[in-house]
């Protein structure tokens, strides 16, 4: 293959967002449509009552927090993938990182609005909120779902400047390039960039900082959403283990959701010279590993519960392994660990194709296995005469359809606002010529930046 020159890469990771196809505009409608039918669906729950979901006693959770714990796991795949290439310093991450952190911030998005939607008032959302009470009721600072609301919000505020800060330098190229309105866009989203030592020095120094604050950030997110689990009394939750559980499962979904991200960003925009198969092997040994620990995870888990031989988690513990929802545990774990380890493991078949169709089945598995974590447990409680069965209704099934067309959507929008693979971050894995981009494995400083129009390199 050869190698692209400066200006050939600018103009084939810049042509998305200045040339649209019918098939975007198609895809986009079809997108939308659910996205409005989940809406509609949204509305009538509200007017009707919560009453038009599945959700009664003893089943109050079901496809609601399977949905949050599920966007907020996918969330992880950015800022623990991105962030922690970046703080070692692997050349290979350069084109995956912006693909990474994008899918942070929109999981996140989709995954805080669960809460909401789950509530049967959704009017009284700020009873979450840390305000002012006289009363002293709200917030219930006892609450894990107050925890939540700081966890979350701290996390998307991190996630959105951790995201943004790599863009700057990249909106100033798409400034010097636009015309018109764009010119006048790109010229606000630029914050002025001219490209100095001094702005280079600031901009190396702020995403090194964000790097490290990030990491404890998102470890402790979905740490405090499995302490809602944890905390209270239910068969199979009261688990010590359930923090690195459910962090395990959150990068071993987000490595997934990023692989498939990659491919149909490689297939639409044509950008096999950038997402090589040498970025799906990597990811692909970081999904198996994943895999792997997740495979241990689950182990752990049922043979406590086996070991401890208690009758309610028992109940629970039957149900799933033989009982109602056997069907779904024992495809959870054909989705989530046979078919990750029999391709991931082989090289021959560690191929683009063979990490994308892994990391389909690792999505599906991890949402079942949230659901699987859910409802069980509240089906069968302590007391015999508290069980009960839960069946999704259409309201919930069309929300949940919403969501992950939600998520396509933003994904499309953003891809033709922003350029997908970070342009300067390329072009400090070219080699000294400056004729192709390499999957470097020194450290990246900006004096290595090709000089242009936007990207001055430091002391010119």
């Amino acid at each position: 293959m050869v190698a692209p020159s400066v200006e050939q890469l600018n103009q084939e990771i810049l042509r998305p967002l200045a040339r649209t196809s019918w098939r975007y505009y198609l895809t986009a409608g079809i997108l939308g449509a659910i996205v409005i039918a989940a809406i509609a669906a949204f509305i009538y729950q509200v007017y009707a009552g919560i009453g038009v979901s599945g959700l009664n006693r003893p089943v109050f959770w079901g496809f609601y927090i399977t949905d949050f714990v599920f966007w907020i796991g996918i969330s992880h795949a950015g800022t623990l993938i991105s962030a922690i290439l970046r703080l070692t310093h692997a050349g290979w991450r350069r084109p995956v990182t912006r693909c990474a952190e994008a899918i942070t911030v929109f999981a996140l998005l989709i995954g805080a609005s669960f809460p909401i939607i789950h509530l049967g008032r959704p009017y009284l959302f700020f009873w979450l909120l840390p305000y002012p009470s006289e009363r002293g009721i709200w917030p219930n600072f006892h609450s894990p779902l107050l925890w939540d609301a700081f966890a979350i919000t701290t996390y998307l505020t991190g996630s959105t400047i951790f995201l943004y800060l790599p863009t700057i330098p990249d909106f100033a190229l798409v400034r010097d390039k636009a015309r018109g309105w764009r010119k006048k866009i790109y010229h606000v989203l630029s914050l002025g960039w001219k490209g100095t030592p001094r702005q280079w020095h600031r901009l190396e120094m702020a995403m090194r900082i964000m790097a490290v604050v990030i990491l404890p950030v998102a470890v402790s997110v979905h740490t405090i959403v499995s302490w809602d689990f944890a905390m209270p009394p239910v068969p199979m939750w009261h688990s010590t283990a359930f923090g690195p559980y459910f962090v395990a499962g959150a990068i071993f979904s987000g490595i997934a959701a990023l692989i498939i991200a990659m491919a149909v960003l490689r297939k639409a925009f044509h950008l096999e010279q950038y997402l090589t198969p040498f970025h799906f092997d990597k990811l692909g040994k970081l999904l198996l590993l994943m895999s792997l620990v997740w495979g241990y995870f689950i182990v752990a888990e049922r043979m406590t519960v086996w070991y401890g031989n208690e009758s309610p988690e028992m109940a629970v513990y039957w149900s799933s392994a033989q009982g109602r929802f056997t069907h779904l545990f024992w495809f959870m774990v054909f989705c989530n660990l046979l078919v990750p380890f029999f391709i991931l493991s082989i090289k021959h078949f560690r191929t683009i194709t063979g990490t994308v169709i892994a990391s389909i089945t690792v999505v599906i598995g991890m949402w079942l296995e949230r659901f699987l974590i859910i409802v069980p447990s509240l089906e069968r409680k302590y007391l015999p005469y508290t069980w009960g069965s839960y069946r999704p209704t259409w309201v919930e099934i069309t929300i949940t359809a919403g969501t992950f067309a939600a998520m396509a959507l933003l994904y499309m929008i953003f891809s033709k606002l922003v350029p997908i693979i970070s342009i300067w971050e390329l072009k400090l894995g070219m080699r000294d010529d400056g004729s192709s981009p390499q999957p470097a494995l020194e450290p990246a400083t900006p004096s290595r930046i090709v000089a242009e129009p936007g990207f001055a390199a430091p002391g010119k």
